[in-house]
């Protein structure tokens, strides 16, 4: 047997040889996260991917580093019409313009709700019971669209103003946050990571 193929470590069937994809998959996506700044830097780049596929946002989230400055929700929250105008020249982000106002927008009401709860992580967390939801999947098919808790916080998000963050958005940033386990059945993540 070759030794080499011993090493291959079994990866949900999402991931493609990209490294990339296999760092985000290894590295980030499942594993739980209570940092509000990750949170925020994940707000913004799904709601950047709406309509569009994660390998996109991936390979610009350098690009959305430097142009949103860290990711700091206080900052981002102060930009003005020229600062949105110069993002819209930008060819390292997704130059759509309701994409951008929006993260400005989420950005003040990110804010908002951590100066009611004392942090985003409480507020997000609670709607789970602070507990990551396990997912059996087997297949490519088992994957939902989303989930009632999904559609329960993006219908609350929106109630408080937050703009383009559907369940299915919402969803994606459970899955990144480590609020649900959706690795697959095999897949070495769903093994090894303790909740």
């Amino acid at each position: 047997m070759n030794t080499t193929q011993t090493k291959i470590k079994k990866r949900c069937a999402w991931v493609t040889n990209d490294p990339l994809y296999i760092k985000y998959h290894d590295e980030e996506w499942g594993i739980p996260n209570r940092d509000d700044l990750k949170m925020f830097e994940f707000l913004i780049l799904e709601s950047a991917q709406a309509g569009l596929s994660w390998i996109i946002i991936l390979r610009k989230r350098e690009n959305y580093r430097k142009s949103f400055l860290n990711f700091d929700p206080k900052k981002i929250a102060q930009f003005k019409k020229k600062d949105i105008a110069r993002l819209l020249k930008n060819p390292g982000i997704i130059r759509n313009k309701k994409k951008i106002e929006a993260a400005v927008n989420n950005a003040k009401i990110f804010l908002k709700i951590k100066k009611e709860f004392g942090s985003f992580s409480k507020y997000i967390w609670n709607f789970i019971k602070n507990k990551p939801i396990h997912h059996k999947i087997k297949q490519l098919s088992d994957y939902p669209k989303f989930t009632k808790e999904a559609e329960t916080i993006s219908l609350d998000l929106k109630k408080r103003g937050f703009k383009f963050m559907g369940p299915s958005i919402v969803y994606a940033h459970m899955q990144a946050l480590g609020m649900v386990n959706d690795h697959m059945a095999g897949c070495f993540k769903k093994i090894n990571l303790k909740l």
